[in-house]
Order: structure tokens, then C-alpha cells, then sequence
């Protein structure tokens, strides 16, 4: 099993990589309707916003966090990745607190891996063929960053919803972002409850509120 900080590496690589996309986007419109156009789309919506923001540039959080809820939160389902990331254990939350653990959750995830987005680099993206039916309502976009080192494969898991296509989970050198959490989860529940993986997640959030981001 990979260690906490291994993960966080690979992800910290993986958020700054899918907002690499935006290397290979043409100017013109791509049709979101498609998942893999939806990707490339709002990446290069971030990407464009990324290169006019010299804070964002500098690594300024709260400048990071706002791009990243107003561009690319809408795009995903956090309700669903938080129910996968809980398991069985997501039954045993009221209605509210499933509420409070989808907020908490959304919040660690941003505030863990926005600060690779301050580190763009000269990595490029190449798409593998889609492979997906015209009615699959569950397709993973399978990608591969090429950069330095070793080419390292990149995997989008996406939903077709009522509003299009979302991004509920992700995978990079076969680990998938939800089962990256799922353990810590069903340990904070079953030593506190599922009141102690709230207050768990809040006072991480705060923590990463706090806490000055590296030079």
C-alpha cells in the first residue's frame, strides 16, 4: 500500500497535470457533450485564466481556490466521489451529514492539490482513443503526461448526468483517487463515528487554511 505522502505526490502531479490539458486545446470550441471534449474544455478555460493571474502564478492560494470553484468544481460530481471515498460507511450518515462530508471533502481536496497548479511546467498530454458506446452513461478517459522522466498514465473516471458529463474519481499510476481515502475514512468512523471523520476533515481544513505555502 502507498504511503499518505507517495499519494499525495502522485496527485499533487496528477492536478497540476490535468490542467495541462490545455497545452493540446485548439482556440476552437470543443463539444462538451462529449467527455473527453469536456475535459479539454474546461482545462483550457483554466489554463487561459492561469496564464493572465500572475498571483496564481506566485502560488497564491486563496486566488487558486477561487479558480478551482469557479472552473472546474461545477464539472465534477463531489457528492458521488465522497460516497465511493466512504464505502458502506455513507449509509450510516443523516442527510446532513452527508451534506457537511461532501462540503469538508471538497474543500481537503482543493486546498490539498491546488498548489501544484502554481507549478506548470512543459509537460504535454497525449490522448489515448476513447473507448465508449454512444449510450455508455460511465466512460474513463484514459490519458498519459509526457514530460520529464517516464511518461505517466493519467485516467479520468466521468458520468453522464442530467447537466453532461462529471469527473467523480481519478486515477494516476494505478491509484485511484476515492480508495487514496477510503481507508483513512473507514478508520476516522470507526474509532469516532461518522461525526469524528466531520471534525476529522474540518480541522484538517483548517490546518491547510492556516498554513503558508511553500517557496
Amino acid at each position: 500500500m502507498k504511503s499518505q505522502k507517495t499519494i499525495k505526490k502522485y496527485f499533487s502531479v496528477l492536478l497540476s497535470s490535468l490542467f495541462l490539458f490545455a497545452g493540446s486545446v485548439s482556440a476552437q470550441a470543443v463539444d462538451q457533450s462529449t467527455p473527453d471534449g469536456l475535459i479539454k474544455t474546461v482545462v483550457s478555460d483554466v489554463m487561459a485564466s492561469v496564464k493572465s493571474d500572475p498571483e496564481i502564478q506566485k502560488g497564491n492560494i486563496p486566488r487558486i481556490v477561487d479558480l478551482v470553484e469557479k472552473k472546474i468544481v461545477p464539472y465534477t460530481d463531489m457528492r458521488r466521489t465522497t460516497e465511493m471515498a466512504m464505502g458502506p460507511n455513507w449509509k450510516k450518515a443523516t442527510p446532513e451529514q452527508q451534506a457537511q462530508l461532501v462540503g469538508e471533502f471538497k474543500n481537503l481536496l482543493i486546498r490539498t492539490y491546488s498548489g501544484a497548479l502554481s507549478q506548470l511546467r512543459d509537460q504535454t498530454i497525449q490522448f489515448k482513443p476513447l473507448r465508449a458506446a454512444p449510450d455508455d452513461k460511465e466512460v474513463v478517459v484514459k490519458t498519459v503526461v509526457i514530460g520529464r522522466g517516464d511518461p505517466v498514465p493519467l485516467d479520468y473516471r466521468l458520468e453522464k448526468t442530467a447537466n453532461g458529463w462529471r469527473v467523480y474519481d481519478m486515477n494516476i499510476m494505478g491509484v485511484w483517487l476515492v480508495e487514496a481515502y477510503r481507508n483513512q475514512f473507514a478508520n476516522q468512523i470507526s474509532q469516532n463515528g461518522v461525526d469524528g471523520l466531520v471534525k476529522f476533515l474540518q480541522d484538517r481544513n483548517k490546518q491547510l487554511a492556516a498554513a503558508k505555502p511553500a517557496n
